[in-house]
């Protein structure tokens, strides 16, 4: 007989509050919540998708060792204020953004005109401080998607415009990612494990997305390897069950479509203007969205072509389709 290894008993988000979240596992078999743990975090911390400032121009500006008459910081330290920027990036091309004050004044992250396809979530982030009334500053920055982290060796090799100073990008969403694993009784054992992952985003994604998407990453290499590099599966299955299987991976797919349907309209990377169109029509969910065709969705209340354009690029990128 063979003998499997239990799955846990339960695996829910005990605290959560903003960007900040507290999951714990239940019921793990000894050994596997280091297993389960370790693995979340590696990916959390460098397998997710994000976007980051990766160039800047700064009138005048010609290194990153000089200074700019009438501004309070060198150079360098503008640039590590504006590596601080996070945003949520609705398109795949880089996105550019740009500011220009005048006057004795704070220069924060929102006096940034930002494009439709951007949105930046920290706008109270400090960038400099003007110190008299004729200073004066313009500052244009590049955003573009990634994963992980890239240093800026690598944006170097890029052609670069006059003026033009590359950054290391820390693309992660993913701010902070600690897991606690403790023993717990099941039955009559008490060396089974209790898994707890601490985690915190920069906000352009949720701790229950995130923790989504680096499930999902390591499924699909799991799966990959189960089904190419030994082919043991294929091996010992039953004879006559060929159409038993195919049903069974069918209902999976069903399964996994329906499951996708009860995504929140919060968690598909939408601009803020389009999420509160959808809401205030009583659209909350992804399902919400196919049951309505193209026209439908352009006739909401608040609604314009832009939204219409970024709600279809995101079902297809799902692998779905609005309504007929």
């Amino acid at each position: 007989m063979k003998h499997m290894i239990p799955l846990p008993l339960s695996i829910k988000i005990v605290e959560k509050k903003d960007n900040w979240a507290l999951f714990e596992v239940e019921g793990l078999y000894p050994g596997y919540g280091a297993t389960i743990g370790n693995s979340l975090r590696r990916v959390l911390l460098s397998s997710l998708e994000g976007a980051a400032v990766t160039k800047v121009k700064i009138k005048g500006v010609q290194h990153e060792f000089s200074t700019v008459p009438g501004v309070k910081e060198d150079i360098i330290n503008i640039l590590l204020n504006l590596k601080q920027l996070r945003f949520k990036m609705f398109e795949d091309d880089p996105q550019q953004a740009s500011l220009t004050v005048k006057g004795e004044k704070e220069v924060k992250g929102s006096d940034f005109a930002i494009p439709t396809q951007l949105e930046l979530i920290n706008k109270e982030v400090h960038i400099c401080t003007l110190t008299s009334k004729s200073s004066e500053i313009k500052i244009d920055i590049t955003v573009e998607k990634g994963v992980g982290y890239e240093p800026i060796e690598i944006r170097k090799k890029e052609r670069l415009e006059i003026g033009e100073i590359p950054l290391d990008a820390i693309y992660t969403p993913v701010r902070k990612m600690n897991f606690k694993v403790e023993n717990m009784r099941v039955k009559d054992r008490t060396d089974y494990d209790r898994l707890k992952l601490e985690m915190e985003t920069d906000g352009s994604i949720s701790p229950e997305s995130a923790m989504h998407e680096a499930s999902e990453i390591l499924i699909r290499h799991f799966d990959l390897i189960k089904e190419n590099v030994i082919g043991e599966t294929k091996k010992v299955k039953p004879e006559g069950k060929k159409e038993k299987e195919a049903k069974k991976g069918s209902e999976k797919k069903t399964e996994a479509k329906e499951d996708i349907t009860k995504t929140k309209i919060e968690d598909l990377k939408l601009s803020t203007r389009t999420q509160n169109a959808l809401s205030k029509n009583n659209i909350k969910t992804l399902g919400n969205i196919l049951k309505k065709s193209e026209q439908d969705i352009l006739e909401l209340e608040g609604m314009g072509e832009g939204g219409v354009k970024e709600i279809k690029k995101i079902v297809k990128k799902l692998g779905l389709e609005l309504k007929e």
